[in-house]
């Protein structure tokens, strides 16, 4: 029986294969990494642009050891939505700029202080679920309609989505040689095909593109209000970050954390993020879509992920790639993300496996348990202006009942 081929992180790629791996990458963040420029309102050409070059900075940070895709991060939407409605997206590029500078410096204390403190505000029985929730609570959006989530309310889209999955699901676990390295991209070339048979893709983008478009840059402005709106963010980033780092070291069979280092990787992600803010575009993190990829394909090459960030700073200048990009309909990304979304989810149960957390033990059944109630039930938690809900919620629960639970096993008060 034959083995999927697996090409690891320092792996050099042929150039014949670089390219359509590269792509798959490309169309796998593409939608949502967009979708967060246009909910904001601005440019997605600079965030095209910014989250190429966040990408190779990174990859140069981290030495090339931690493959990892930077795109557009969603858990700023709520405190920068309503910075943006009352002062100006301007202010709100302060607000990114110093949420990246405090991960910055979060880092240095990782480089100087070391990661066992990780054991504590996140032990295995919280870290499993919040990582897990990075792709449940997303689930959801597959099924949305609009240009990131399938339309299942009439026949032609179900077809579209039903492809698109199929071919994933299936060619996953059928395709052999190079087609076992590139399902995704097949997926979503038959699940377009399919949506043009079905007359479901609208071409006007691509008809009204200019050959050769220009990042609207524009400098950041800085607010204490906005920054102290949009600061604890922080806190659900820096999580989320620990856990993209642990999954893709699983899916690796790497320790991320120790080598390069959960310093680098943070310093390259949070640089990112600061730069990205300071000259007009969004705050950037580790994509989950891309972590999923890697998952499906077994392909982990820096190298591939390092061809997706230069496409992606292309497309930013070339109108018609872009445009032919955005023509992709939500049904086909929603029937990529089904898949990839739910293997992330997979992702942190596997780490409650792996890490073997006893749940004949109090602590850790509970841990989980409100961890994950905390992140699925919808409650919300609202600060002033800042509201909390979904993993970010999880995430904070998950920190504080983990430091409440280790001061206690500290004083010997805990039942088991």
């Amino acid at each position: 029986m034959d083995k999927k081929r697996i090409i690891q992180v320092d792996e050099k790629v042929p150039l014949p294969m670089l390219l359509p791996l590269s792509i798959q990458h490309v169309f796998a963040m593409f939608g949502a990494s967009v979708l967060v420029p246009i909910l904001f309102q601005i440019d997605p050409g600079i965030v095209l642009f910014m989250n190429g070059f966040g990408t190779l900075l990174f990859i140069f940070l981290t030495k090339g050891k931690a493959p990892a895709y930077l795109g557009s991060s969603f858990a700023f939407l709520a405190p920068a939505g309503g910075v943006i409605a009352a002062q100006g997206f301007e202010y709100a590029q302060g607000g990114f700029v110093v949420v990246g500078l405090l991960g910055c410096l979060l880092a240095f204390l990782v480089w100087k202080f070391g990661t066992a403190w990780i054991d504590v505000i996140l032990p295995p029985a919280a870290m499993g679920p919040v990582v897990a929730l990075i792709g449940l609570e997303l689930a959801g959006n597959t099924i949305t309609p609009g240009k990131t989530g399938a339309d299942l309310t009439s026949g032609p889209h179900i077809a579209v989505f039903a492809v698109t999955l199929g071919v994933a699901v299936f060619g996953s676990v059928l395709f052999r040689k190079f087609f076992a390295v590139i399902p995704l991209l097949i997926a979503m070339i038959c699940g377009y095909l399919t949506a043009v048979a079905l007359n479901l893709v609208d071409f006007t983008p691509l008809a009204e593109a200019k050959l050769f478009t220009l990042p609207q840059f524009h400098l950041a402005k800085f607010d204490l209000n906005a920054i102290l709106t949009i600061a604890p963010v922080i806190l659900v980033i820096a999580t989320e970050h620990i856990g993209h780092q642990v999954v893709t070291g699983k899916i690796v069979g790497r320790d991320l954390i120790k080598d390069p280092g959960l310093h680098r990787s943070l310093l390259g992600d949070n640089l990112s993020t600061a730069i990205s803010g300071f000259v007009g575009s969004v705050p950037t993190t580790t994509y989950g879509e891309n972590i999923g990829v890697m998952a499906v394909t077994g392909v982990y090459s820096v190298q591939v992920i390092a061809g997706a960030a230069v496409i992606s700073l292309l497309m930013a200048f070339v109108g018609p790639l872009a445009a032919f990009i955005s023509t992709i309909p939500g049904d086909v990304i929603g029937g990529i993300t089904f898949l990839l979304y739910g293997m992330i989810g997979t992702s942190g149960l596997r780490i409650l496996v792996d890490k073997k957390v006893d749940y004949g033990k109090n602590r850790n059944l509970i841990l989980t348990s409100v961890v994950f109630v905390a992140g699925l039930s919808g409650l919300t938690l609202t600060f002033g202006s800042v509201s909390i809900t979904g993993m970010t919620l999880a995430a904070v629960t998950a920190v504080i009942i983990s430091l409440v639970f280790f001061l206690l096993d500290k004083a010997k008060l805990m039942n088991d």
